[in-house]
């Protein structure tokens, strides 16, 4: 009887035990204990559908205005951990066949975790599952101190339904959302907006030290004041009118009026002159020239010359 008992008190805590084994795999493959997935939403979602066959009234519309209420805006700076409260021990964990699940990890533990993740440079390498850079997508920061896309690792704990880190393959692992790869990106942008910049403003100031100062070189000097002319002389060619039209106008215009003033003087003193017309210009000359000092007589003449021909 002793015997009996025995042995079926070992079968039994076989029975147990592969019953308690198989019920911790089938709990360890659910998706719902995935680290990324949202728990929040199923969970809301059950206690909305039960509240509202609970709760059922009818809205009355009183016409009053309502303060509408603002969204409270999270700080994107803001790390949290996604992994919802541990779930209760399995019936393998309480037996001992299975180690318990790890505990909580603390904001000191997580500040080494994430320390040795910088001293790696994960954040600065690109997302080891995408090989994308991380810019300002959000960020994950795993337990074992590996980084990766929060929309990677979702798709890889899909598809693996395991959650196992695909670097190192730690299983129930813990996630924390950071945003290092998004600081890093910031600052990569802003050096590279300052380097452009800083470039530009050198470029500049160096054009501008080349069309103001002359160079040393002798060949190269000759060039920089033979540009210097071409450009003075362009600028003073710019700045008056040169209508060619006009200026032809006006030369045209001068030229008629030339001709108009000799065809006028040659129509009336253009005849010859007449033997007695050089008689009264003479007799007016010897008169002055009595009258004045006879050394001014040649200059009489000539001054009565010009008086009768006008």
């Amino acid at each position: 009887m002793l015997k009996n008992k025995g042995h079926s008190s070992k079968k039994d805590n076989l029975a147990v035990n592969a019953v308690a084994l198989q019920d911790h795999i089938l709990r360890d493959l659910q998706l719902r204990n995935l680290s990324v997935a949202d728990h929040s939403k199923t969970q809301v979602q059950k206690k909305e559908n039960k509240s509202l066959k609970r709760d059922t009234k009818a809205i009355i519309d009183t016409g009053l205005k309502k303060t509408m209420q603002c969204p409270k805006l999270e700080d994107s700076e803001k790390e949290y951990v996604l992994d919802p409260k541990p779930p209760p021990l399995t019936l393998a964990q309480k037996l001992g066949l299975i180690g318990p699940p790890p505990p909580q990890l603390s904001s000191d533990e997580w500040e080494k975790v994430k320390q040795r993740s910088l001293l790696q440079g994960d954040s600065v390498q690109p997302c080891p599952i995408c090989k994308e850079e991380f810019e300002l997508r959000p960020q994950v920061l795993l337990s074992c101190s590996h980084v990766f896309h929060r929309a990677c690792l979702q798709a890889f704990e899909k598809f693996t339904n395991k959650k196992t880190c695909p670097l190192c393959r730690k299983n129930q692992y813990q996630t924390r959302v950071i945003h290092d790869g998004a600081r890093l990106f910031r600052i990569k942008c802003v050096t590279r907006i300052q380097a452009y910049w800083r470039g530009y403003v050198v470029r500049k100031w160096y054009r501008n030290l080349r069309e103001t100062v002359p160079p040393t070189d002798a060949k190269l000097r000759k060039k920089f004041f033979e540009k210097k002319f071409t450009e003075i002389s362009h600028r003073i060619l710019c700045s008056h009118n040169t209508n060619i039209e006009e200026l032809f106008a006006e030369i045209d215009r001068c030229l008629a009026i030339n001709r108009s003033v000799l065809q006028q003087f040659e129509e009336k003193y253009g005849h010859e002159m007449t033997e007695e017309e050089w008689e009264k210009i003479q007799v007016q000359n010897e008169t002055s020239a009595c009258l004045e000092d006879p050394r001014l007589g040649a200059h009489d003449a000539y001054f009565s010359l010009s008086h009768f021909l006008l």
